[in-house]
């Protein structure tokens, strides 16, 4: 099977869908003759152009603003906020009427709708466009939450996020766009919502990871072995809706957790996986629950703190042998 990079999997489910369904359009600041800041959207204004890929102002307000309407109205919008910090100026729009509508209508009111964003440190982008806020996301009843770490995964779930219906927020980290390849098939397919994915299978401690941290973990877990430590990756790929069975049975198998994010762990998604764990399978723990995250500072733009800010392979493993109750090499 050929190969694609994250963000040219992205940009495959988009133009394949756009050629499906006509009611499907692209906006955002700089999505079409640019091709967004990660040409994820590149070549689609040749193609379908500006009635189809729009180039909006400056102002998340009015960009999920349009996106609530013309949703309302029965299009289907994917926008895109160019880096998730900015979503602060447009919550209004995104969870007073994006995530309610339907609800407050009594179904009536449909709201197909994506939203696109790009999250996450590692480029030097600094404090301002860099941040991981997943779990701001997770909080309010009515969003879907949608975080893929591969190429595949991103193809198969954006495809789903146009098809869903309901607003979806899908997040993109910006390590994963040109540094991660994978095979990707050249039709269309949906990975259903709410449905996590073994990436490694292993025996002796579960790592659930989201996004980059599913490549951290993964390298992390390729060394361990070579000590004969087996471990098991699970990517949720979704957060809301959240696949917590598959998550506790794989802690009910190997009886130890760590869980594995980009974002700060207070009131973070890793303390809402592992409040589920310790609720729904407390008696198969035979370690106490570990996280790692980012400490509990802004992003720095000195590349030597910023790499210091980004969970390691070694604070994985670090974690790891704690929960296994071995030493930590020197």
């Amino acid at each position: 099977m050929r190969t694609l990079t994250f963000a040219n999997a992205l940009n495959e489910a988009l133009r394949q869908e756009m050629r499906r369904n006509p009611k499907v359009y692209i906006a955002g600041e700089d999505v079409g003759l640019y091709g967004g800041i990660y040409g994820v959207t590149a070549g689609l204004f040749a193609e379908f152009g500006e009635d189809r890929v729009k180039d909006t102002p400056i102002s998340e307000s009015a960009i999920i603003g349009m996106a609530v309407g013309s949703s309302a109205a029965g299009l289907i919008p994917v926008v895109e906020i160019m880096f998730v910090d900015f979503i602060g100026v447009c919550m209004d729009q995104l969870l007073n009427q994006a995530a309610k509508m339907k609800y407050m209508f009594g179904g009536k009111a449909k709201l197909p709708m994506v939203l696109r964003t790009t999250q996450g440190a590692g480029h030097g982008a600094a404090a301002q466009h860099s941040q991981c806020l997943e779990s701001w996301f997770m909080h309010v009843p009515g969003l879907k939450v949608v975080v893929p770490s591969t190429p595949y995964d991103a193809k198969g779930l954006l495809t789903t996020a146009m098809r869903d219906g309901n607003p979806v927020v899908f997040l993109e980290h910006k390590y994963l766009y040109g540094t991660i390849e994978g095979e990707v098939p050249e039709e269309q397919y949906e990975i259903p919502f709410g449905k996590a994915d073994i990436k490694r299978q292993g025996k002796d401690v579960t790592v659930v990871a989201t996004m980059h941290m599913v490549h951290k973990a993964l390298a992390a877990a390729e060394l361990l072995a070579k000590d004969g430590v087996s471990v098991e990756v699970v990517d949720p790929r979704t957060l809301t809706p959240f696949d917590e069975d598959t998550i506790i049975e794989s802690v009910k198998k190997t009886h130890r957790l760590v869980v594995v994010t980009e974002e700060v762990a207070h009131a973070g998604s890793s303390a809402e996986i592992a409040a589920r764990v310790a609720d729904k399978a407390f008696d198969y723990l035979d370690a106490g629950i570990k996280r790692v995250t980012a400490p509990f500072t802004p992003v720095p733009f000195s590349p030597v703190l910023e790499q210091e800010f980004i969970p390691s392979e070694a604070k994985i493993i670090e974690a790891i042998h704690e929960v296994l109750g071995k030493a930590v090499p020197a």
